[in-house]
């Protein structure tokens, strides 16, 4: 009886980070229930993003109040949210991999304990502060550096070919957010393979397995679902990220990217970086229409957290295996 009091305020405690996600939700549907009307399905298919005429009196279109012209597509944005993540996971999980190995099976017990604490820490650190990276460093490599040899080596695929720039782009964006990534996947793969049972290790050494069949066979196998549970909460970490990819896109407004060195915008740094100018409109249309961007946004993440979080657990118990 004792006990209940506590109970029911862990209880409420616990409620607290369901309730304050469904308030968002909530929130963001409300909010943005007039430009989802005003907008249709074509807010995810159209291509062009116009505030129109500010200074003409408003009119009536499609039951909703918005200036002259007006015109809300996100499909841009979209494309280049998705390409952003989908290269910065090729980027990093080969990386990820690599260093969880390290760190579970090449290090001894002190070296794991510091390396181990840099790579978390490394995810610790402000975007703001990858951004800026990006921008004083990674840009300027890629003008110069990276863009040219990927140009020379691949440039026989149209995807790699074409003018390079200014090193604002695609390219810069990915390799910052594979950066960002990297932690992510690479902490929860190391305790993956730290948790295999050394019963199943000790089996493939005595049938005569090197060390790297044991990892490659035995213990990579085990830890699988752990792997692309991990993919897909650094997949959400990258569809999310504003500020560091905000710094390095180039910032493109109604564009389709034409190679990999082309500028983008992705949908996070899009709201970002067009709030201001959203605010202008009389009518609020531009703003519900952002809001409409973060609401979509929003549903990815949730969807993406929640695959991660069951894929990661199908293989948490790996003792049982």
């Amino acid at each position: 009886m004792t006990l209940r009091p506590f109970r029911i305020a862990l209880v409420l405690i616990t409620s607290l980070i369901p309730l304050a996600l469904l308030a968002i939700l909530v929130f963001l549907g409300r909010y943005s229930w007039p430009a989802i009307t005003f907008n249709g399905w074509h807010f995810l298919w159209g291509h062009t993003w116009n505030l129109g005429n500010l200074y003409a009196d408003p009119t009536m279109q499609r039951g909703q109040l918005a200036p002259i012209g007006a015109n809300y597509g996100i499909l841009v944005f979209i494309v280049g949210t998705l390409l952003t993540s989908a290269i910065a996971l090729l980027i990093a999980i080969p990386v990820s991999l690599g260093v969880a190995i390290f760190l579970a099976e090449g290090l001894g017990s002190n070296l794991k304990i510091i390396l181990s604490f840099v790579v978390e820490l490394l995810a610790a650190v402000p975007s703001v502060v990858y951004g800026l990276w990006g921008y004083a460093v990674l840009t300027p490599l890629v003008a110069r550096v990276i863009g040219p040899s990927l140009r020379s080596t691949l440039g026989f695929l149209p995807f790699f070919s074409g003018a390079i720039g200014s090193g604002y782009g695609l390219l810069a964006a990915s390799i910052v957010l594979a950066l960002m990534v990297v932690p992510i996947i690479a902490a929860t793969v190391r305790d993956a393979l730290s948790q295999v049972p050394s019963e199943m290790k000790e089996a493939a050494y005595a049938l005569g397995a090197t060390h790297f069949e044991v990892v490659r066979r035995a213990m990579l196998p085990t830890v699988r679902g752990n792997i692309i549970g991990a993919c897909i909460l650094g997949l959400g970490r990258a569809l999310g990220e504003t500020m560091a990819v905000l710094m390095v896109s180039g910032g493109a407004l109604n564009y389709f990217p034409s190679n990999i060195y082309s500028p983008i915008t992705t949908m996070a740094s899009f709201i970002v970086s067009q709030l201001d100018s959203a605010m202008q409109d009389p009518t609020g249309m531009a703003v519900r229409s952002l809001a409409e961007i973060a609401l979509i946004l929003f549903i990815i993440a949730v969807i993406t957290n929640v695959i991660a979080r069951l894929l990661t657990g199908t293989s948490r118990n790996v003792s049982s295996v």
